[in-house]
C-alpha cells in the first residue's frame, strides 16, 4: 500500500496568493490609467481628423452656439453649415449680419433671437428675414467684445424650414427677459 502525505504550509500559500492578487491589481491599474490618460497623451495632432464640415441642426444649434462662444479659440478654423434667417442691427457693417433663429424661452412661446455673427462680401444683396443656408469657417473677431464670427464661403436662399425654432441649450440657461 502506498500512502502520500502532503504537508501544506499556510504561510507560503498565503504569500503566493497575496503576490498574485497584488500583481493583478497592478495590471488592472495600469490598464485603467492608460485608457484614461494614455489615449489622449500618446496621440499626436496629425492623427486626429476633425469633420470637414460640422452640420448644425435645430436640436444642437444652441448648444453649439453656446460652446463655441464660450471657447472661441478651440473652434477657430472649424467649418460649419447651417440655416437661419438674416437679422441685422444698426451698428453692423454692410457685410455683417446674424444668421438667426428664434429661441423659445417660455411656455407661452416667447422667443429671443440667437445666432452667429456672419461676414459675407455680398451680404447686402440679401434682405432681412430672408432664409438662407450658409457654409463658412469660424474665426475670432470683435463685436462689443471677443466673439466667434462665421466667415461665409457659400450662401444660398432657401424656403422657411418646418423646424424654425430652437430651444435653450440646457437646464442652466436663464433668459434675459426673466432677469429684468
Amino acid at each position: 500500500m502506498f500512502v502520500c502525505n502532503v504537508k501544506v504550509n499556510g504561510n507560503k500559500l498565503g504569500k503566493l496568493f497575496l503576490g498574485i492578487l497584488f500583481a493583478l491589481i497592478i495590471v488592472i491599474t495600469l490598464i485603467v490609467v492608460y485608457r484614461i490618460i494614455g489615449n489622449s497623451f500618446f496621440k499626436t495632432n496629425d492623427s486626429l481628423k476633425p469633420k470637414d464640415v460640422y452640420e448644425l441642426t435645430p436640436n444642437n444649434y444652441t448648444n453649439v452656439l453656446k460652446t463655441v462662444n464660450e471657447n472661441v479659440n478651440n473652434y477657430v478654423g472649424q467649418k460649419v453649415r447651417f440655416s437661419g434667417y438674416i437679422y441685422r442691427v444698426l451698428d453692423f457693417k454692410e457685410n455683417q449680419f446674424v444668421l438667426a433663429r428664434d429661441m423659445v424661452i417660455s411656455s407661452d412661446f416667447q422667443t429671443v433671437v440667437v445666432g452667429f455673427l456672419c461676414e459675407y462680401e455680398t451680404a447686402k444683396q440679401y434682405e432681412d428675414k430672408c432664409w438662407v443656408e450658409v457654409e463658412g469657417i469660424i474665426k475670432k473677431g470683435n463685436y462689443h467684445g471677443e466673439v466667434a464670427i462665421l466667415e461665409i464661403e457659400k450662401m444660398n436662399k432657401i424656403e422657411k424650414p418646418s423646424e424654425e425654432y430652437v430651444y435653450p441649450p440646457d437646464d442652466s440657461f436663464v433668459s434675459t427677459s426673466t432677469v429684468l
